[in-house]
């Protein structure tokens, strides 16, 4: 009896843990007594815009169950006509939050034919001004002004840049651009079957932190979200001309812009004539799966993609997978530690890049995927061996070619996708997902080309007699098969012009150099690096060190960077 009387008063306590210092107002659209203020539950008001009426900066506004359709305000230009109108309206930084969640509390604009202000005629849900914030609704059948147009932005909710949403369903409202939210905050909320006559179909220009947005869809670009940061988020059936799930605009030179990130997302199903999952969008640690496009870039259309496992996307035309260089003036599409695999398109099942021979095109950078890329450096065919493929698991097994098989410089996040640690075992893995705790701290491609057991037990171990073990092979990029094939000086020679000494070691290409001298060997340190970056050569590389004169001596070493 104690537990049933004691929790709902704990839940009571959570919900009203306003600001001791602000005022509470209270709504409630059966109040027979509603008096301003609005001070109990006695005087409620009846609809939410009467409410923030009467509250001043930082005070709370208490919403009880009910579909509150009536009340409202209106944007005016500076000639006194109304620009937008809105069911609630918020010009002050308020707290408005549900008594009991967003299944019993609704916003919504449309009303039933033949009451005041009826009909779809431009009229938002919610506006927000900074500061503002508000918690546990649903907002529906909003519809921002001049939408035929390409004008108006957030049917369901328009936030200035500080304000904040969370909590909330946000459905079947329409607009310009962010046909359900535009701008500011939005965290924990599902963004569903909203419409953006332009871009944005769920979301424009907003931070959005896990939200589920689906089935939105645009005319333009961003079915799921346009112009927005997105952390870990599901983006699902989302549908668009371009960039299905996510789009970001591009500019007049071939970069991505930095304003719209995905990070750590599901993006999935999602449906567009160019980039059925993405577009033009820079994606970290997410997965893309089973997105379509009818003409080019199943998964990516273009962009910047880290540690992102792809599979299952399809193209009609090209770049199952990805493509990049494939719009005017044409934009590059970047792939580091990413898995690349079973898609499917006509020309380029996987990916594609210099479409139409444009220069620019694509960048796949220690990536697992098939064919070999021919732009970009430690790649591998391998099968990434994911642990279940037909029922969507993509975890890699435990003999995974992709684990240890990336590089740390493109590991953008300290988690993967299932929030564990993003490095495990010195080297970050290929792919969305960390296998965690890897018996072998070497790359399992780069062990299973060579014949050698990823159980550990090779990793130290000097299989050719060389001098080095398959570590330092493995680091240095030679062929723990072959003695001949190892990281050495060869010889410094005399040069005249100019004066000093050519130094030459044996080296791999793909690999950057550091080279340092040392004239007293018992100097602490002994040695001083003379010269970094230096483009590894296939068979030797060179260096000229001027200033290297007189009679010395002069002692080097040469190392392979990070």
């Amino acid at each position: 009896m104690k537990t049933y009387l004691l929790s709902p008063t704990i839940v009571a306590l959570v919900f009203l843990s306003f600001n001791v210092s602000a005022t509470v107002h209270y709504v409630d659209l059966n109040c027979t007594n509603s008096s301003s203020p609005y001070l109990d539950w006695s005087t409620a008001a009846t609809n939410i815009q009467d409410a923030v009426d009467a509250a001043t900066n930082g005070d709370s506004i208490l919403v009880t169950n009910g579909v509150y359709q009536t009340g409202g305000a209106a944007v005016t230009s500076v000639f006194g006509l109304i620009v937008e109108s809105n069911r609630v309206m918020v010009t002050k930084p308020l707290t408005i939050q549900s008594v009991n969640g967003s299944g019993a509390t609704t916003i919504e604009a449309y009303q039933a034919p033949g009451t005041t202000n009826s009909g779809r005629s431009g009229l938002r849900c919610v506006w927000l001004t900074n500061g503002a914030s508000l918690s546990g609704f649903t907002l529906m059948n909003g519809y921002a002004f001049f939408r035929e147009l390409g004008g108006g932005s957030g049917g369901g909710v328009y936030c200035l840049s500080n304000a904040t949403v969370s909590d909330c369903v946000i459905s079947n409202n329409s607009a310009g651009s962010g046909g359900g939210v535009y701008g500011g905050t939005v965290s924990n909320c599902v963004i569903v079957n909203n419409f953006a006559n332009s871009s944005g179909g769920g979301a424009a220009s907003s931070t959005l932190i896990n939200c589920q947005l689906s089935q939105n869809s645009a005319n333009q670009n961003g079915g799921g979200a346009d112009s927005s940061f997105l952390n870990n988020c599901t983006i699902s059936y989302n549908s668009a001309e371009t960039g299905g799930g996510c789009y970001a605009p591009s500019s007049a030179l071939p970069v991505i812009l930095p304003n719209a990130c995905v990070n750590g997302c599901i993006i999935t199903g999602n449906v567009a004539l160019d980039g059925g999952g993405t577009a033009f969008t820079t994606v970290n640690n997410s997965i893309l799966i089973g997105n379509w496009a009818t003409n080019s870039g199943g998964g990516v259309n273009c962009g910047t993609v880290n540690n992102c496992t792809l599979a299952g996307n399809s193209a009609g035309n090209m770049g199952g997978g990805a493509i990049g260089g494939s719009f005017y003036p044409a934009k590059p599409m970047i792939m580091n530690n990413c898995i690349v695999y079973y898609n499917s398109a006509p020309v380029g099942s996987n990916y594609y890049y210099n479409y139409d021979g444009l220069a620019v095109g694509g960048y796949l950078t220690y990536c697992c995927t098939t064919p070999l890329p021919t732009n970009g450096t430690g790649n591998i065919t391998n099968e990434p061996f994911f642990v279940d493929l037909a029922s969507g698991d993509f975890h890699l097994q435990s003999n995974s070619p992709c684990i240890n098989a990336g590089n740390n410089s493109f590991a953008t996040n300290s988690t993967d996708l299932d929030g564990n640690p993003r490095i495990s075992g010195g080297t970050v893995d290929i792919g969305a997902y960390e296998f965690q705790n890897p018996a072998s701290v070497i790359s399992y491609a780069w062990l299973q080309q060579y014949g050698l057991t990823n159980d550990g037990s090779a990793d130290y171990a000097d299989t050719d007699g060389d001098g080095l073990n398959n570590w330092q092979e493995w680091k240095a990029g030679t062929n723990p098969t072959n003695a001949l094939s190892v990281l050495k000086m060869a010889s410094a020679v005399a040069t005249n012009n100019p004066p000093g000494l050519l130094v030459t070691w044996q080296s791999v290409s793909g690999k950057n150099y550091f080279l340092q001298r040392s004239s007293d060997l018992t100097a602490q340190p002994a040695f001083s690096s003379i010269q970094s970056n230096i483009v590894g050569q296939v068979g030797t590389t060179s260096y000229n060190d001027t200033n290297a004169t007189g009679t010395g001596p002069y002692f080097y070493r040469a190392g392979v960077q990070p």
